[in-house]
């Protein structure tokens, strides 16, 4: 398995895995590969899920836009409570591998729970908290683990290589969802059950192939909640903060993208999972050059550009919603636009503010660091998800984008100012 070799290269002092001194993994650690191979069956197991639930809930249970809005704002929200929890637990007990395994095996099971709660929407609501809560307790362990794995000029590439695996998996959960529900003629349990079955396998990557990172213990009062919010003090770090939740608030789901790209062309519920694929390919192609390019000429300005192709996304969107796009070939161009730019857009934000903020924060607070970051992009995207769904209910969802899209431009250039024009000290030790 091609994997073990690369754990067997790690274990012996190598930082970069076998077979891979050129091209797509140079300069990245083989634990590094192990964490992308778990977060690429993870995705699998997850975008199946994702894929199926808008119009599962929606389409098919006939919940409003501001119904889904808050369900989808409440996601984000349980996300954004427990990240500061495990990142206070990795830091504290230096067991990033345990919490982040924690937080896989606990949306492993949750993939179970779904067929169980069959249509009740609270059911459905308490099994999909759970099953973020598994996502906030394993992000910034895991995101840690690759700063800590990685050389700081490399930090780029190795959040590129680690997201672009994590996309083969965003890739392959729709086609696979698709794949169950045409063989099982619309059967949504069989989707479930299939998820569970890929999680649990990524579980068991995770365990077999990852290394924990385990530095000297520093004193236990260091690591605290106090301690975290204290790194608001540092003003860079303070400054990312401010213009990531920002830029969150005025960042639209995908899913809400999507549902909107289905009503505006119509597209028969069978081939909804299959949108994503689109973002998911785009976000394939460019993570890792974007990686490289961030590295190059700074992480912070291409944060910022990823947030002007979202904008362009919008902007696109809505007109179909407004009867714009005509004929065959100019709905194919916009769908694909729309796409293409959602991929961009991750592409140059996801790992990129990552591998931005972790030099910024020392070693023994780093979880906990980019826990509360996360925490605070969550909590706005919470805010941004009710907002949006409130939004579309009263006017409709083109006036709804394009009110985002008027409020993302204000926060760009707030974001502008706030965030540091300079490269900073490569690393943090203290």
């Amino acid at each position: 398995m091609y994997i073990a070799a690369t754990r067997r290269a790690d274990q012996a002092g190598g930082r970069t895995a076998v077979g891979t001194s050129r091209g797509f993994t140079r300069n990245v650690p083989a634990n590094v590969l192990a964490l992308g191979t778990v977060s690429l069956v993870t995705d699998i197991s997850a975008e199946m899920v994702t894929a199926v639930l808008p119009t599962y809930l929606v389409l098919t249970l006939g919940l409003s836009p501001l119904q889904y809005g808050l369900l989808d704002g409440g996601w984000f929200g349980v996300t954004a409570m427990v990240r500061l929890l495990g990142g206070q637990i990795a830091d504290r007990t230096r067991r990033r591998k345990l919490v982040a395994g924690t937080g896989y095996g606990l949306s492993a099971v949750c993939k179970l729970g779904l067929p169980l709660v069959g249509s009740s929407v609270a059911g459905l609501g308490l099994v999909l908290a759970a099953d973020r809560t598994g996502k906030g307790l394993r992000t910034a362990p895991r995101d840690a683990l690759i700063t800590l794995s990685t050389p700081t000029p490399h930090l780029g590439r190795a959040f590129g290589v680690h997201r672009a695996m994590d996309t083969v998996g965003a890739f392959l959960g729709p086609l696979a969802a698709f794949a169950v529900l045409w063989t099982t003629h619309d059967a949504y349990d069989a989707v479930f059950v299939v998820s569970f079955c890929v999680a649990t396998f990524g579980v068991l990557l995770l365990m077999l192939y990852v290394r924990d990172h385990r530095e000297p213990a520093p004193p236990r009062r260091s690591a605290s909640l106090r301690a975290a919010f204290g790194l608001l003090r540092l003003a860079p770090f303070r400054r990312t903060c401010v213009a990531a939740a920002l830029l969150g608030l005025l960042t639209v789901g995908d899913t809400f993208v999507y549902l909107v790209l289905q009503r505006g062309f119509d597209i028969p519920l069978r081939y909804f999972p299959l949108l994503p694929l689109g973002t998911a390919g785009a976000f394939l192609l460019l993570a890792v050059p974007i990686g490289r390019l961030a590295d190059r000429v700074g992480r912070f300005r291409v944060f910022l550009g990823g947030h002007l192709a979202l904008l362009a996304a919008y902007l696109v969107a809505a007109a179909p919603t407004g009867g714009h796009a005509s004929g065959t070939a100019s709905r194919w161009a916009v769908l694909l636009l729309v796409l293409g730019l959602q991929g961009l857009f991750y592409a140059a934000t996801d790992g990129v503010l990552m591998a931005a903020a972790g030099p910024l924060l020392p070693v023994h607070l780093r979880t906990s660091g980019l826990a509360l970051l996360q925490t605070g992009q969550a909590g706005a995207r919470l805010l941004s998800s009710v907002v949006f769904g409130a939004a579309w209910t009263l006017w409709g969802a083109g006036p709804a984008l394009y009110a985002m899209g008027a409020g993302l431009a204000g926060c760009l250039l707030l974001a502008r100012r706030l965030l540091p024009s300079a490269p900073l000290d490569p690393e943090v030790t203290g």
